[in-house]
C-alpha cells in the first residue's frame, strides 16, 4: 500500500524554524524535509516511519512550508512560481498536487480538512487513490466532508454523527513517537509545574483562564504562542517563558516534574489532545481535566490526575509538588501506559487496518 500524508504546519513554526537554521531554505527538498521532521512537530513523521515499519511506502508532504515545496517544485521541473503568485495558495496547491500525482498513492491522507476547497478534492480523488480526512477540529461548514470517502478522528462523538450523515468514518486516536526517548535525555530530577500550549485569544480564552486561574495561586510556568493577546498586567504575561515547538516542548515535558493539560470547546466531553500522550510518554505528571472517557485511556489516580474545577486543579498541583513519592510513582505508571497502548507504531497498525479494508 502506497500512503501519501498531506499535512501543514503552524506558520508561527515554520517561521521560528527556518529563523533559527540558516541557509536551510536553500538546501535541497530531502534535507529541509528531514530537518522538519526531527524538530518532531506535531506528528512528524510518524505515521510514515510506522506505516513503512508496516511494509508500506509512505511519505508526509508539508504543503504549506513554501521553501521546502519550491525546493521540490525545482529538483521535479516544476520551475520556480511566477512572480506574483510564488507566495501564494495557487502555487503551493499547484506543488502539493503534483506531488500527489508523482508518488502514485493507493491512499491520499489529508491531515488538514480546512486546506483543500471541494473541487480540489475532486482533483485529488480523479487519480483513483482513497481519499481519507482527519478530523479533529470543528468540522468545515461546507460539504467538503462528502467529498472524501472516509473520515478518521480522535473524537469519539463525530463517528456517529458522521456515519448518520452517510459518511464512512472510523475513530483512530492520537498517540506518542516513542523514538522522541531516544532523541531526549531522560532521567535526573524534575522540578516544576507547566503549561504548554496555544495561549491565542479569543480562541483559547475559555480554557487557559483556568490555567491562568490557578497560576495566580501556585507556580505555573507558561510556554507556547500567542501570550502577546493578553494584557500586559495578566498573570500569562508574568509567566511565559516563551515558545516551546516539537523537541524543545519534549525536553520541558522531560524536565517538569508536573504537566497541566486543558482541551478545546471541540473536544466536548471527551479527552483528546496530544498532550495527553506527549506529557505521559515523556513521563511527566499529567494533570488533566476529568473527561467521561478519561478512565478508558488512562487510570485516574493511578496514571494521571484529573480535576473537575479550579479548585480541584490547584488542590492536584499543591499535593503532588508536596509529595514527590506518589507523583513519581503516578507519572511513571502512565509512561508505562502510554508506551504500552499509546504509541503511533501501535495506531499505525489499526489505521493500516482501517486501509486495508476499504482498499480490499
Amino acid at each position: 500500500m502506497r500512503v501519501v500524508i498531506v499535512d501543514t504546519y503552524y506558520d508561527a513554526f515554520l517561521n521560528a524554524h527556518y529563523a533559527a537554521s540558516r541557509g536551510l531554505a536553500g538546501r535541497p527538498y530531502t534535507e529541509q524535509w528531514r530537518s522538519l521532521m526531527d524538530t518532531r512537530f506535531g506528528t512528524a513523521d510518524a505515521y510514515s516511519f510506522f506505516l513503512r515499519e508496516l511494509g508500506h511506502e509512505a511519505h508526509e508532504l508539508v504543503i504549506n512550508c513554501r521553501p521546502l515545496q519550491e525546493a521540490w517544485a525545482s529538483e521535479s521541473g516544476l520551475g520556480r512560481g511566477r512572480r506574483g503568485i510564488r507566495r501564494g495558495r495557487k502555487r503551493l496547491l499547484q506543488i502539493a498536487l503534483a506531488q500527489v500525482a508523482a508518488f502514485e498513492p493507493d491512499v491520499v491522507y489529508v491531515q488538514d480538512l480546512h486546506v483543500f476547497q471541494p473541487d480540489e478534492l475532486r482533483t485529488l480523488r480523479a487519480g483513483g487513490a482513497l481519499l481519507v480526512g482527519q478530523l479533529g477540529t470543528e468540522p468545515p461548514v461546507d460539504r467538503r466532508l462528502e467529498s472524501f470517502d472516509l473520515i478518521t478522528t480522535s473524537l469519539p462523538q463525530f463517528v456517529p454523527w458522521l456515519r448518520g450523515a452517510g459518511i464512512d468514518a472510523e475513530l483512530l486516536r492520537i498517540g506518542f513517537d516513542h523514538r522522541v526517548l531516544d532523541t531526549v535525555q531522560q532521567g535526573g530530577s524534575r522540578h516544576g509545574v507547566v503549561f504548554i500550549g496555544s495561549l491565542l485569544r479569543p480562541r483559547w480564552e475559555a480554557g487557559i483562564e483556568r490555567i491562568a486561574w490557578a497560576a495566580e495561586r501556585v507556580q505555573v510556568d507558561l510556554y507556547g504562542y500567542g501570550a502577546e493577546t493578553w494584557p500586559e498586567a495578566s498573570i500569562v504575561r508574568q509567566r511565559y517563558r516563551g515558545e516551546a515547538w516539537g523537541i524543545d516542548m519534549y525536553r520541558l515535558l522531560a524536565r517538569c516534574a508536573i504537566a497541566l493539560n486543558r482541551h478545546g470547546d471541540v473536544a466536548g466531553d471527551y479527552a483528546n489532545n496530544m498532550r495527553l500522550y506527549e506529557a505521559t510518554g515523556m513521563g511527566a505528571l499529567l494533570i488533566t481535566e476529568h473527561k467521561r472517557n478519561l478512565g478508558e485511556l488512562f487510570e485516574v489516580g493511578d496514571e494521571v490526575i484529573g480535576y473537575r474545577s479550579s479548585d480541584g486543579l490547584v488542590d492536584a498541583i499543591r499535593y503532588y509538588v508536596e509529595h514527590e513519592n506518589e507523583r513519581s510513582r503516578i507519572a511513571l505508571a502512565g509512561q508505562r501506559r502510554t508506551l504500552s497502548d499509546h504509541t503511533y507504531a501501535k495506531r499505525m497498525v489499526e489505521l493500516s487496518s482501517i486501509l486495508s479494508d476499504r482498499l480490499g
